[in-house]
């Protein structure tokens, strides 16, 4: 589309009510007549003709002098966030993840004794690992796997220890049940896990939850990243304070589901 289709088919008034919406948005504690205009950069009778426009279809309220929006706007955008999936909301956080720390960050469910990835962006730098969305990976000796495993009771977690095939993938891989129990426990309570080398030789990652609304865990996501880049106490320093806003994005979007 040209430069000139673009301008033709631009509808000024349509993007000016849409910046009016978007700054009563940014305010909830609703705005006066005056307050909108010089925010939107409107005369007063042209920001009034638009309020009283959102207000007739319900969009916005007026109490007294105040102009506020309605619910009205909420049930539309629910009803567009019911209709999509959760991880395509998550994928651009993820890459802004990645695109700061140069390194590859994922999201995982738990599926019986394995973690699942649902979304991965992957980083500039290559593993032996190749993982793609659908890949499983043993829970026990990953760093979702186990923020996965520390969102079940101790009963839930005794008993997976109990059943799961617990398989040394490298030299440094931690095999005993009840030492794998007690870094789940430490994982439970510190909020986050890492796990260094031991699913992979030159491989760290550290992963964090991701909550739903009634504060279960209902997925992780991680940052991993090679050994020669990042020591564990970097990793907890400067990847995971990005790591946990992440999650904090991510997670407004299981509360709202």
């Amino acid at each position: 589309m040209s430069d000139q289709d673009t301008g033709r088919d631009h509808v000024t008034s349509l993007e000016r009510g849409l910046c009016v919406l978007e700054i009563l948005a940014a305010n909830p504690a609703g705005l006066t007549l005056t307050e909108t205009a010089e925010k939107a950069g409107l005369t007063r009778a042209g920001a009034r003709r638009f309020l009283l426009t959102l207000v007739a279809t319900g969009y916005a309220v007026q109490t007294g002098r105040n102009f506020s929006l309605s619910p009205r706007l909420l049930a539309q955008a629910r009803i567009w966030l019911h209709g999509v999936p959760l991880w395509t909301f998550a994928e651009p956080f993820m890459r802004d993840t990645a695109a700061r720390l140069h390194e590859s960050c994922s999201a995982a469910t738990l599926s019986g004794e394995d973690m699942v990835y649902v979304a991965r962006v992957p980083g500039p730098r290559i593993i032996a690992v190749d993982l793609q969305v659908g890949a499983h990976l043993p829970a026990h000796c990953t760093a979702m796997g186990r923020v996965l495993l520390s969102g079940l009771t101790d009963a839930d977690l005794q008993a997976f220890m109990s059943r799961a095939r617990i398989v040394q993938r490298t030299p440094k891989t931690i095999t005993g049940r009840a030492e794998l129990v007690e870094i789940v426990r430490t994982v439970r309570a510190n909020g986050y896990a890492i796990v260094d080398e031991e699913l992979e030789i030159g491989l760290r990652s550290i992963a964090v939850p991701l909550r739903d609304r009634s504060g279960t865990i209902a997925a992780a996501i991680n940052v991993s990243t090679q050994s020669t880049r990042h020591s564990p106490a970097e990793m907890e320093t400067e990847i995971l304070p990005i790591l946990r806003q992440t999650a904090e994005r991510i997670s407004d979007f299981f509360v709202v589901q």
